[in-house]
């Protein structure tokens, strides 16, 4: 069963932010240049909130904001659900499956370490089963059944 830690060793070390008095545009021209789908907000070392895609399709055009002058503390997602190093893919998946939420924060000691996201968890999940199904498959041949 793979863990985060695990998960991050095969990530970029770079964990991608802005500050809350970071302009909404400015924050969309820094997710598509490193294509990714949300930033971290932080106040200094300190994890204040989330500003994902779907933050600014949902707020900027629906409450008629403006992305060129609207900071990102106006429309982020204050309210940041967090994993460990230490925590497995499965608990991951099942966090982000209850509260709908497509990338967790990792945090050590109180500081953020890197994030994860559903596509990383989704890729663990299919390596830990493939490599389930090959164990079975040795056990299986090994014990002379499904000759």
């Amino acid at each position: 069963m793979s863990t985060v830690r695990q998960i991050l060793q095969n990530k970029s070390p770079e964990v991608w932010s802005v500050s809350p008095e970071t302009t909404v545009l400015d924050a969309l021209r820094l997710m598509a240049e490193k294509d990714i789908g949300a930033v971290l907000v932080m106040d200094g070392e300190k994890l204040v909130g989330i500003f994902s895609e779907r933050d600014y399709a949902r707020k900027v055009p629906l409450l008629g904001h403006s992305a060129e002058t609207t900071q990102v503390r106006e429309l982020m997602t204050p309210e940041v659900y967090c994993v460990g190093p230490h925590q497995t893919v499965q608990e991951c998946m099942a966090l982000m499956t209850a509260k709908r939420i497509r990338h967790l924060p990792v945090v050590e000691n109180n500081k953020v370490i890197g994030i994860v996201t559903i596509g990383d968890v989704v890729k663990a999940v299919i390596s830990d089963q493939a490599l389930l199904l090959e164990e079975m498959e040795h056990y299986i041949s090994g014990t002379g059944y499904g000759r």
